[in-house]
């Protein structure tokens, strides 16, 4: 079975969970069946293959994990005015913070350090700006004016960022915080994880970001399509996983203008567009941890990869360059 994995990142969370229809489809591996939900979750195509030979009780584990994806999108939403991190963004500060937000914010500034800042949550007011920009009739393709994305920039600062369990807060007015680039791997996990204690042994999970539990019910790892994102109509190639992870970021998944010069992922440093490459996957032993490492990829230039590389052992990492090379590292 070949999973087409095509990333298309959403800057806000947020599929509602009405949203999240069961679709189950029987099929069968070497006398195990498979069941496969397809739907939408965290704004994205999202799917779950259980090997399991009770079809019952497989359509019962699935609705317990799209429980959990709804749960957690109560937590990390950009669109729920009533979700948590909604109201830290607008309040400045949350008292009595759900645990899973003050566990995925201090996973984000060990990130933020661990990459010397090329992963930093709080560029939501960046992305404020360019999509404010863009959504404006007659809008200057050339994007924002560069006193505006320099004031946005002074407000990007994951320093500033106070998270304790029992309060999160800003040290500056107006600054603001994104999960996007880590929270679909962190919600993958958490299925993953639930499967998991349900003694579920064989499941390729795919909430926006992929993780395998196992191998394929055939012995082989699971096969998973990465696409090209020189031509999205093909895939570039396939790669297994069994007991792995695995995220794409790129550009092309979320682009503020017509010519696609302006897209989603932000350099934090400079408070521009990341153009460097055109996607970057990066396979590790968690569905977190890969997500927020193929955001902070996509905005370093090669000589830095090494080095971020080095912090995490047993994570690989492929770049396609704009001219269509493709570079793997560690080599």
């Amino acid at each position: 079975m070949i999973a087409p994995f095509s990333r298309r990142r959403f800057l806000a969370i947020g599929a509602a969970a009405a949203g999240l229809s069961l679709l189950p489809a029987a099929l069968r591996a070497d006398g195990v069946p498979l069941r496969t939900w397809r739907g939408v979750a965290l704004g994205a195509d999202a799917s779950l293959t259980i090997a399991h030979p009770d079809p019952a009780e497989a359509d019962r584990l699935i609705a317990l994990s799209l429980e959990e994806v709804a749960r957690l999108e109560r937590v990390f939403s950009l669109y729920q005015a009533d979700s948590a991190l909604r109201r830290l963004n607008r309040d400045g500060a949350l008292d009595g913070p759900p645990t899973d937000l003050v566990r995925l914010l201090a996973e984000t500034v060990a990130v933020a350090h661990a990459t010397g800042g090329a992963f930093d949550p709080t560029v939501q007011p960046l992305w404020q700006l360019y999509a404010g920009h863009f959504d404006r009739p007659g809008a200057d393709p050339a994007g924002p004016p560069a006193a505006a994305v320099r004031a946005a920039r002074e407000l990007v600062d994951v320093r500033a960022l106070r998270v304790d369990p029992e309060r999160i807060g800003f040290a500056r007015r107006g600054m603001a915080v994104t999960l996007n680039g880590i929270a679909q791997g962190y919600i993958t996990d958490r299925v993953a994880e639930r499967l998991k204690a349900e003694g579920m042994g064989r499941v390729l999970v795919d909430m926006g970001e992929l993780r395998a539990l196992g191998h394929h019910p055939s012995g082989r790892p699971w096969t998973v399509g990465l696409t090209d994102p020189t031509a999205p109509e093909r895939t570039a190639e396939t790669v297994g996983l069994a007991d792995r992870a695995l995220a794409t970021s790129g550009g092309y998944g979320t682009q503020f203008d017509p010519a696609g010069r302006f897209t989603h992922l932000f350099d934090p440093a400079s408070g521009a567009c990341a153009a460097q490459w055109l996607a970057v996957t990066v396979e590790a032993a968690d569905a977190t941890t890969a997500d927020a490492l193929s955001t902070a990829l996509s905005v370093v230039p090669e000589d830095r990869v090494p080095g971020i590389l080095a912090a995490y052992p047993g994570v690989t990492a492929r770049f396609t360059h704009r001219d269509g090379r493709v570079l793997r590292l560690p080599a």
